[in-house]
């Protein structure tokens, strides 16, 4: 991908949720390709910011404390930027369930205020938001393209699809260049670890590297797909770099394993571990989609994008990281 961060030397970025787990992975590559970087980030504690995240690029970097919610903020902010990767969010399933106005605060109304502030203070920006797979529910089919039905099981799924949704009508309405990439279960190094917020596999590194049994829940048959960080960002860049991707929708994807499978090759990579299976928590169950992996054919033909990162070299990767550096995020 050298290619393709040759387009962002010397531009003007702004990572919105910079210092949580995709975003910080995003500025450390793009300030290898000499960008101009602006990271913002409310670092609530239980969504993700972590200012170790940026340890190694501190002097390549500005760092805003400053919460999307704050209209007159963003609009000062997003002025002069040639791009914007907008990751700020709230991404707590269980979270939005007990509190769906929060979600709805962040997830939604803060979006339309950062796309007001981008079409009056900023209207040649180019804008990549980060959705999710979460918004299709349970699969009817699989794997899931991009036009299978969106039917949301949780708050922060109808939040995240009125996000995403507003990006297009802002690029369709208005003329902003906005795109949406649909993230499926992303891990690597920098991602929150202590809880399982962000996404379960988070935890399992931490219960793993810590040899703490990983609970399954249910049978372990459940299949998803993962995508390691360097290739998510891969994504991210040639979004943003490609004239062809605005008003589009992309799904990510990869080869699909089963939990079972997943906590096995943990504990092989890690030489020793268990894991048991344990029923789904009430709340859990509600919300679970079941099966699902994503059709991601369409970025692939139309970005030139694929997951480059077998799993086994991504996870071995990821726990080496939080063995080295456990203490800055359990």
């Amino acid at each position: 991908m050298i290619g393709v961060d040759q387009e962002f030397a010397g531009k003007r970025v702004m990572i919105t949720g910079g210092l949580g787990f995709i975003g910080s992975n995003l500025a450390h590559r793009l300030a290898g390709a000499g960008a101009k970087i602006l990271l913002v980030d409310s670092l609530i504690p239980s969504y993700g910011g972590n200012q170790f995240n940026i340890h190694g690029i501190e002097d390549l970097v500005r760092v805003n404390i400053a919460d999307i919610r704050d209209t007159h903020g963003v609009s000062y902010l997003v002025h002069g930027q040639d791009y914007i990767f907008n990751l700020a969010g709230q991404v707590s399933h269980l979270d939005s369930v007990e509190d769906p106005v929060t979600d709805l605060e962040i997830n939604c109304r803060a979006q339309i205020s950062l796309l007001e502030a981008c079409r009056r203070r900023n209207p040649e920006v180019k804008l990549v938001f980060a959705s999710t797979r979460q918004i299709y529910g349970r699969p009817m089919h699989l794997p899931v393209d991009e036009n299978h039905p969106v039917k949301p099981v949780d708050p922060n799924g109808v939040n995240k699809l009125a996000g995403e949704h507003y990006h297009l009508l802002y690029s369709e309405l208005y003329g902003l260049r906005a795109c949406s990439l649909r993230l499926t279960n992303t891990y690597g190094p920098r991602m929150r670890a202590c809880d399982a917020r962000q996404t379960f596999i988070g935890l399992w590194f931490r219960q793993i590297v810590e040899r703490q049994v990983i609970s399954v829940f249910g049978d372990g048959t459940q299949l998803r797909d993962f995508n390691y960080i360097d290739d998510v960002v891969d994504a991210f860049l040639l979004a943003a770099a490609s004239p062809n991707s605005v008003g589009k929708i992309y799904n990510l994807g990869g080869e699909p394993v089963s939990l079972r499978a997943l906590a096995e090759l943990l504990i092989e990579l890690n030489d020793g571990g268990s894991y048991r299976l344990v029923p789904f928590p009430t709340e859990r169950k509600a919300i679970d989609i079941g099966d699902y992996y994503g059709d991601f054919r369409k970025i692939c033909s139309e970005l030139g994008w694929r997951p480059k990162t077998a799993l086994r070299d991504g996870l071995r990767g990821t726990m080496e990281y939080f063995s080295s550096y456990a203490h800055h995020y359990w």
